[in-house]
């Protein structure tokens, strides 16, 4: 409803009678809320506004605002919480939980297919059609969405899990929220189940084989303005599922009986001895810890899992390597005050050489073909030359037009054959190319006209090239060239300083080279273990951009240049990494 802009129609302050019918109306829609709670929710001195506004769809919204953030929208008589409402409240309303991924499509104003839902341990929670409900992310229970079931849950799990599932109202990103604060979704931890309880729900989340292997690849449909895109997302077993919600690490795992800290473990060492294997070389040493960790190790997890040192036994990185020291494999030294490296490797140690390097598993960012996930893969970019109305009698006798695009051969090729065929080429020198009129008013500046008779061809191709317009073409695999004027943007990396004198790294000009911005922003915030936020690039349009907490240009550098396999000469920025010794 709010994915794109809406025209605000008012805005005003509350009366007296309309915020006690606010309050007596919160208690209603949602009798959960006890009367501490509506207070707080609907206060009683402090400022709260009326706005009625125009979505782009035409409804009439109105939309109640405290504190600068709006905390409840009315649709239709109907009363509704917003993301912001809901963080202080998170089991407000019956929560339902879907992958990552599935946010952008969310905030792009498509609904949740039931096959995008994550079945949890204890199963779904029961609604009736028509009931409202929250939807969240996996591993934190902040909601993200709000929207009505399109059925019950025992005609979801009757059909399935096929169809859709719910009418998307509202989201985490959407113009409602950016009438707020914009403050980034908080990180709220899953509520901890009992092993009793998953024991005794285990019936409630049995899937049949057929169900499971439809649950591979789930699908969300819908679109911009009537909800029809499609995302793919693989299924996560329910074991790793449950390791993602968990809070405490200590919960036993329903298949091997191993703790989720013993896994972490397990996990911990395996990308230990994978990066050491397939990724540090020799020339890398010595090698920041924190480098090693973001780009080697996390980028040496399987997919669907997620390495969290916090959930291990070891706790913090510098404890498990100085165990890994301790066993002779790696040497670590601290440099400089306070920065560790690893400076030496014995790749001969048995552990490296007897580990098994597992199937391949792409970590990196995917881009979504209907149900179909696949790795990423550069775009192939060519410079071209578009005629301007200034040089089309040159390229006329060739067949091309103003407007005309044309690779540098191809302009090389058309010159030399233009000067050939108009018998050019000077007969005493045949490195110079004599100037007719025609050349003369296309490459020549006015004050050479009287001067300037011949030229070497070199120089003829370079003055040529200048006078045209220069374009390019950028081919995604398996999809048609998309050719544009000008001189496409490299990605942007800038480090800037915020009032609590800290840095932070800001990426632009993703979309340009097919990255979504949210999943790189995902990929980040689990490898540098920082915050991470998007919001709109400044004067470039339906443009995000990348935050992330610190100088982090060295997690870009490897993400971008060595799993993206995008040309270092399309990225601007690589220089500001942080020197060795220096702080962040």
């Amino acid at each position: 409803m709010f994915a794109k802009a809406f025209r605000v129609k008012s805005n005003t302050a509350i009366k007296g009678s309309d915020r006690r019918k606010l309050r007596a109306d919160v208690t209603t829609a949602f009798p959960t809320l006890g009367t501490d709670q509506v207070s707080e929710l609907v206060p009683g001195k402090e400022d709260l506004n009326i706005v009625k506004l125009y979505a782009h769809k035409g409804d009439a919204v109105t939309v109640y605002v405290s504190g600068g953030n709006p905390i409840l929208f009315e649709l239709e008589k109907n009363l509704y919480p917003t993301v912001y409402t809901l963080w202080s409240y998170p089991d407000l309303l019956p929560t339902f939980t879907t992958w990552p991924l599935v946010l952008e499509k969310l905030v792009g104003g498509a609904d949740l297919m039931l096959p995008g839902l994550v079945m949890p341990p204890a199963g779904l929670p029961q609604v009736q059609k028509g009931d409202l409900c929250a939807i969240s992310l996996v591993g934190n229970r902040a909601p993200v969405a709000i929207g009505v079931a399109a059925m019950s849950t025992a005609e979801m799990l009757t059909s399935g899990l096929k169809g859709r599932g719910f009418s998307v109202l509202h989201t985490y990103q959407d113009y409602l929220w950016r009438s707020g604060n914009k403050s980034s979704l908080p990180s709220i931890a899953p509520l901890a189940l009992d092993s009793a309880d998953v024991h005794e729900e285990k019936g409630a989340v049995q899937v049949d084989s057929t169900l499971r292997g439809d649950m591979r690849h789930m699908t969300l449909e819908g679109e911009e303005e009537n909800g029809e895109v499609h995302q793919g997302c693989e299924e996560k077993p329910l074991s790793e599922a449950s390791e993602d919600t968990s809070t405490g690490g200590l919960n036993q795992d329903s298949t091997d009986g191993k703790t989720l800290q013993e896994q972490m473990d397990e996990l911990l060492q395996r990308c230990f001895l994978h990066a050491l294997k397939c990724r540090v070389k020799k020339a890398d040493l010595p090698l920041l810890t924190s480098t090693f960790l973001g780009s080697h190790m996390f980028s040496c997890c399987p997919e669907g899992r997620q390495l969290d040192i916090k959930k291990s036994s070891y706790k913090k990185l510098s404890k498990f390597l100085q165990q890994m020291q301790q066993e002779q494999i790696i040497q670590v030294k601290e440099l400089s005050k306070g920065v560790e490296s690893i400076v030496a490797v014995d790749w001969k140690h048995p552990r490296i050489t007897s580990f098994v390097i597992p199937e391949p598993s792409p970590t990196s960012q995917t881009i979504q073909e209907g149900s179909g996930e696949q790795p990423y893969h550069p775009p192939d970019i060519k410079p071209l030359y578009c005629v301007p109305a200034s040089m089309t009698l040159l390229f006329q006798e060739s067949g091309h037009k103003k407007g005309s695009f044309l690779e540098g051969s191809e302009v090389r090729t058309i010159i030399i054959n233009y000067a050939k065929k108009n018998d050019l080429v000077d007969a005493d020198n045949k490195n110079l190319v004599k100037l007719d009129p025609i050349l003369c008013d296309c490459i020549v500046e006015k004050n050479e006209q009287h001067t300037v008779m011949k030229l070497p061809w070199d120089s003829l191709l370079a003055r040529c090239l200048e006078k045209l317009q220069p374009a390019y073409q950028v081919t995604f695999p398996g999809q048609e060239p998309i050719v544009k004027k000008g001189k496409i943007c490299p990605i942007d990396i800038t480090l800037a300083q915020r009032a609590s004198n800290k840095k932070v790294t800001v990426v632009r000009n993703l979309e340009a080279y097919g990255l979504d911005p949210y999943s790189v922003a995902a990929i980040l915030q689990q490898r540098c273990q920082a915050s991470t936020t998007v919001t709109p690039s400044p004067g470039a349009k339906d443009s995000l951009q990348v935050q992330i907490q610190g100088n982090q240009v060295h997690h870009l550098s490897w993400l971008l240049l060595e799993e993206y396999q995008l040309p270092r000469k399309h990225i601007q920025g690589l220089e500001k990494a942080p020197k060795p010794g220096k702080k962040k």
